[in-house]
Parts: structure tokens; sequence; C-alpha cells
């Protein structure tokens, strides 16, 4: 009897693991949604969403949902820490990576735990003298993108008023450039905040808050977004445009517009962090598409974006006449950062440390006294 009993157990054991193991067979690799909360123009994220979604039903054939919900960098920062750990998505994507070190500091972030070579395979940091960080040695974010905040023009109007093609930052402040300048306050825009930024950690505040009167003085139209600036150089509406992400210049281009656009040697980069919230409702399918985006198969995807590649491995390479063969063009011949020096002087720990305090004289010095900084300069 006792060993009926125990053969009977044995077997039952077996059917629950067997059952256990066809389980964990069929649990799906990735969930059926997939959200992001971003600051990154759908330009990039709309590309990337609609590929990982066709590389998921190609590996899994699981069709995923994907969405993104657009805001700014300060927006998406305090929405996230309103969720407190239960968040309405699945992914945060873009701003700056100090963002991405508080919202880990306040558990608000999930550890990638992705393959070590893939993690590898990305750089600890770029540039000199002040390193930009490409990923987080903790393991709560990482950098996806090289993007440049440059400057954008239009050369056809520039010919008309006489001036050369801008190489620096300096350049926009010309005479003849008085008018023909647009950009975006800072108030709005993290990439024209962190180019403030680039100008006042060059310059020290005294000189640097010269300039940025004097650029005030010359700026024809302060734009609801930054996404705005290059697409009224385009059009002809302004010769020049200030603090422009490059691969939104290069959604102009690629309609067809007369448009060129130049990093400047002290331009920011940014490693467009990414990260997985904590108590993200589709955990799978978020770390699937980091790492998608971490991928060869990604990086093409996002260079022919006009963006650049986030490891020395892959560099914006084509066929003749393909899209990624017109943004090196675009971007004057770059084909990836790490084939050259780079240099940098944003210290974005002291960026974030007087965020408001910019914001505040922004709004006093240059916004509330525009007609009598064109007046004055």
């Amino acid at each position: 009897m006792i060993r009926l009993l125990a053969i009977s157990a044995i077997a039952v054991t077996g059917l629950i693991g067997s059952a256990f193991s066809v389980a964990a067979q069929q649990a799906p690799a990735v969930e059926e949604e997939l959200v992001l909360i971003t600051p990154v123009a759908k330009t990039l994220t709309d590309p990337a969403l609609a590929d990982f979604a066709k590389f998921a039903k190609e590996k899994w054939n699981i069709t995923v949902k994907t969405s993104a919900l657009a805001a700014g960098t300060p927006v998406a920062y305090g929405r996230i820490v309103e969720w407190k750990g239960r968040p309405g998505a699945d992914i945060f994507w873009g701003g700056e990576s100090a963002l991405f070190d508080k919202l880990a500091e306040q558990g608000l972030l999930a550890k990638l735990n992705l393959p070590q070579d893939v993690m590898n395979a990305i750089p600890a940091s770029i540039g000199k003298p002040k390193s930009i960080p490409l990923k987080d040695p903790k393991g709560f974010w990482t950098g996806t993108v090289l993007e440049p905040y440059g400057l954008v023009y239009h050369p056809k109007v520039l010919q008309r008023l006489g001036v050369p093609e801008p190489k620096d930052w300096d350049d926009l402040l010309n005479p003849k450039l008085k008018g023909h300048v647009a950009q975006c306050a800072p108030t709005r825009s993290s990439s024209s905040h962190a180019t403030y930024e680039v100008i006042l950690q060059r310059d020290g505040d005294a000189k640097g808050w010269e300039f940025l009167k004097h650029l005030g003085a010359n700026t024809g139209i302060f734009t609801a977004r930054s996404r705005d600036v290059p697409s009224v150089v385009a059009k002809g509406e302004f010769a020049v445009g200030f603090a422009v992400p490059s691969y939104m210049a290069f959604e102009d281009r690629l309609a067809g517009f007369d448009l060129k656009f130049v990093a400047p040697k002290t331009a920011w980069i940014t490693p467009e962090p990414m990260a997985v919230l904590a108590g993200a409702p589709h955990p799978k399918a978020a770390r699937a598409f980091v790492e998608y985006m971490l991928s060869e198969r990604g990086q093409r995807m996002a260079m022919e974006r006009g963006v650049f590649p986030i490891t020395p491995k892959y560099r914006v390479q084509g066929a003749p006449g393909s899209t990624a063969e017109m943004a090196v063009e675009f971007t004057g011949g770059m084909r990836s950062y790490f084939d050259r020096e780079v240099t940098n002087i944003y210290d974005d720990n002291i960026a974030q440390a007087r965020y408001e305090a910019v914001n505040s004289q922004y709004r006093k010095d240059i916004e509330s006294v525009a007609e009598e900084l064109k007046k004055k300069y």
C-alpha cells in the first residue's frame, strides 16, 4: 500500500512538473503591448516602434501594440515621479542622464539586466575634458544613440544675406543675421537649455549671458517647440536655427528642403538614455525593446534617421543614394563620433543644479526685454 502511494505521488509530481514545463514553454517571450514616455520626437520614436513590432512578429510571432506618450523632459520626469512606482508607461527614453540617476535613487527604475556582451559593447563615456556618460555603471539606464545639438542653416538664404556658412556658435552674432535666427526658449526645450549651458560653461556667467542676450537680439522667432526651429529654417523663413537636435533637422532634409547641419566643436552630445520603469506593465517587452535598440538592426534603423551609433563597432554607412549616406552628407561627412576626438565642456551636474535659475534669468534678461535687446545690439 505504502509502495503504491509512493508510486502515485511520483506520478502526480511528474505530471505537475510536466505541466509547469509546458506552461514555461508556452509563456510569451514578450507581452503584447509596449508604451514609451519620451521627449524624443516622433520622427525617431515612430520608426523605432514600428520596426520593433515587426521584429517581435518575426522572432516570436507576437503582435506587439506600441505607443508613445510625448512629453518634454521635465514633464516626463515629473509624471514618472507622480506615478510612484505604478507607471502608465514601460520605458522612459531621452533627456539628461542626471534625471535618470535621480529616478534610480528614488527606486523608480528597474535594473536592465541585459546580456553582458550587449552592455560591454558600449563605452563607459565619451568626450574630454568633461566626459559624457554613455551608460549607468549601476545598470539602471543605457544610452541608445549619439545625437548632437547644433546649428541648422539654409544655404541660399545665407548667400542672399552675404553671410558665410556657420561653423561655431559665435557665427550667429553676425550683425547681418539680425532678425534671421530661430531658436526655442530654454524653458520649453531641453536641447536649447543644454546649449545655453554650453555657452555659459564655455564663457562664464557674465560673458555667457552677454552672448545669449546678443543672440536674443539677432533672434527673429522663439518657436513653441524645438522641432519647429529646423522647420522654419527649411522653409527659408529664417537663415539659421540654434540648438537643433541633428535628427530633427534631418527629417526636413529628407522631405526635400535645402538644409544643412553643423555641430560646433563644443556642441552637447546626448546619448538619449533609456530605462525600464519600476513596476512597468510590460517588463519583458520593455527589456526586449532596449536590447533591440542596441542591436545592429536597431542601430541601423536609428542611423537612417540622422543620429549616430552608441558603440564603436557600427558606423553610418549605406549604399550610394541611401538615407544613411544622405545623413552622412547632411552632417558634414560624419559617420561615427568614435572616429574623432570629442570636445565636451558641458557638465550635467552644474546644469541640473541651476536649471530653474537659468530659466528664471532667461525670462528676466532676454524674454521680457526682447525689444530693448534689439535696440541695444
